[in-house]
């Protein structure tokens, strides 16, 4: 009952596109600020690493986490550099647009877990709980927005697609 509220009511769809774009716009914020800001992710690479998040039994809880980013982020903080600064303003761009929206919460949500399981909490578990609705509303989060065009407009792309290769094989 509750998915189907979120996924089909226009009052919902109202109510997530000033979610989305409330979050879209801390999101696009902090993307622009870092590309145009000279950021370097491997100073809080390398925090995360030095204090990692530590258990009440003083063992680490995400100790594959901090293996990956000693063994693949550090190595390659200027990729990381990249997909940080333009994943965010990707992210905010498409929640503020309403275009993929459900591609881009589910973005936002990645990039939130990622900086959690670094040890970062700050504002990541309300964007988390914001995101988790965007996503789970799917189209109806971007009714109000490109989505509205953009997915029929694939949707009939892909039909076609379809339907020509289909002729083809049986031709």
């Amino acid at each position: 009952m509750f998915g189907k509220l979120l996924r089909e009511n226009n009052i919902v769809a109202g109510i997530l596109t000033i979610v989305r774009i409330y979050l879209g716009w801390a999101w696009m914020s902090a993307g622009w600020g870092k590309i145009t800001g000279g950021f370097d992710a491997s100073g809080f690479l390398k925090g995360a690493i030095a204090n990692p998040v530590m258990g009440p039994d003083g063992n680490m809880v995400y100790s594959g986490w901090v293996s990956f980013l000693e063994s693949f982020a550090i190595p390659n903080a200027g990729l990381f550099n990249f997909l940080v600064a333009w994943g965010e303003l990707l992210v905010g761009l498409g929640l503020i647009l309403g275009c993929f929206t459900t591609a881009a919460a589910f973005f936002a949500l990645v990039m939130n877990f990622a900086f959690m399981l670094s040890g970062t909490v700050s504002h990541n578990p309300t964007d988390v709980i914001m995101g988790v609705f965007i996503a789970a509303a799917g189209y109806n989060a971007g009714k109000f927005g490109l989505d509205r065009f953009v997915l029929p407009y694939l949707r009939k792309l892909v039909s076609k697609g379809k339907s020509e290769a289909g002729h083809s094989i049986s031709a």
